[in-house]
């Protein structure tokens, strides 16, 4: 935290739209207001990023991908009052088009998009990622020719207890559980579920009890629930709920993309962002978990909402509005989960916000 009650976000974007690259700005935790205090371009296309340790020394260390046909990794440090400095050299994925990152115990992980495969990659002492030690190719296609002609790996995330990856696969209309060896860096196989064929699954997110996990589709704008068995490595799809009223329309040819999934700290409520229809819809959930019931949709306070996020605190959700170039955030409802937007920055060709 900063002496004057502001903690850091960090904004990433696409260089090659005219984006900034990495931005680094305070936010004030009464208001959820951000303010600029520096970026860097040192990086192509940083779409998205993520925020660790490093192993040695505890510093935080922010990661960001290189979403590009070559595909790397980078690192920046967060010392100092203005942008993120670049640290290490940059890491090839041994993939094309990165488009998510995470960090797993002492190894960064990688979803490939384009080449449809999903890296480790160890990090050094300092926190900087080395070569990449496993490379993990999936393998099929799905029903929509157009976009699900091979394997898309849009997302890796490893669990809440720390002993499985996995990585959400838009191609293959599949969620694939992998273990990632400490040692080697190796990632192993370990499971594949299928969701319906044609959803194009892009993003998950868990449950507070670890016990359930919710993807977000965006060939379908909907949610398919699962239950999480930690101990065997397994998800079970349980049921598949709407993010969007009876007849939405929107303005990208009448199909709306939803693009992120976030569950409150409390888990009585789900978020999604919905590009096409330019929205944040609304979820409730009840004890069980496993029953998501669309209460609202309201307006993303921009266009094409590419990731949502949830700040520490759980009382503000951010938009990064890539089309309409901003950062919009919302003041969440503690009784309805609603959100009210309450302010927003320019931020061209935004895809993500992270805090840390």
């Amino acid at each position: 935290m900063d002496g004057n009650g502001a903690e850091r976000a960090y904004i990433g974007s696409f260089t090659s739209a005219g984006g900034h690259g990495v931005t680094a700005a305070a936010v004030d935790r009464d208001t959820g207001a951000l303010t600029v205090l520096g970026t860097t371009d040192a990086v192509a296309d940083p779409s998205f990023l993520a925020v660790g340790r490093a192993p040695a020394t505890g510093a935080r260390v922010l990661y960001a991908v290189s979403e590009t046909s070559d595909g790397a990794v980078a690192a920046f440090s967060t010392d100092g009052d203005g942008a993120p400095r670049p640290t290490g050299t940059p890491q090839p994925v041994g993939g094309s088009g990165p488009t998510h990152l995470a960090v797993a115990g002492n190894h960064l992980v990688t979803a490939n998009y384009t080449s449809g495969s999903v890296t480790a990659l160890p990090l050094a002492g300092d926190g900087t990622p080395g070569p990449a030690t496993g490379v993990l190719r999936h393998e099929g296609s799905g029903p929509d020719a157009e976009r699900q002609e091979g394997p898309h790996a849009h997302q890796v995330l490893p669990d809440p207890s720390g002993n499985w990856v996995l990585s959400v696969d838009l191609g293959t209309d599949s969620v694939r559980v992998c273990a990632l060896d400490p040692g080697t860096g190796e990632l192993r196989p370990h499971a594949e579920t299928a969701l319906r064929p044609g959803s194009g699954p892009r993003h998950l997110a868990f449950h507070p009890s670890g016990r359930h996990l919710y993807v977000v589709n965006e060939l379908e704008p909907t949610v398919t629930v699962c239950r999480w068995d930690a101990a065997a490595g397994l998800l079970d799809p349980v049921g598949e709920t709407p993010v969007l009223p009876d007849g939405a329309h929107s303005g990208d040819g009448g199909r709306s993309y939803p693009s992120e999934v976030v569950v409150a700290r409390d888990g009585r409520f789900l978020w999604t962002a919905n590009r096409g229809h330019d929205s944040i819809s609304v979820l409730t959930l009840d004890e069980s978990a496993e029953k998501p019931v669309l209460a609202a949709a309201v307006g993303c306070g921009g266009h094409w909402p590419r990731d949502l996020t949830l700040d520490p605190s759980g009382q503000w959700l951010y938009v990064a509005n890539e089309r309409s170039g901003d950062v919009s955030w919302f003041a969440v409802d503690a009784a309805t989960g609603v959100p009210a937007h309450a302010g927003s920055i320019e931020a061209p060709a935004a895809s993500c916000v992270v805090f840390g």
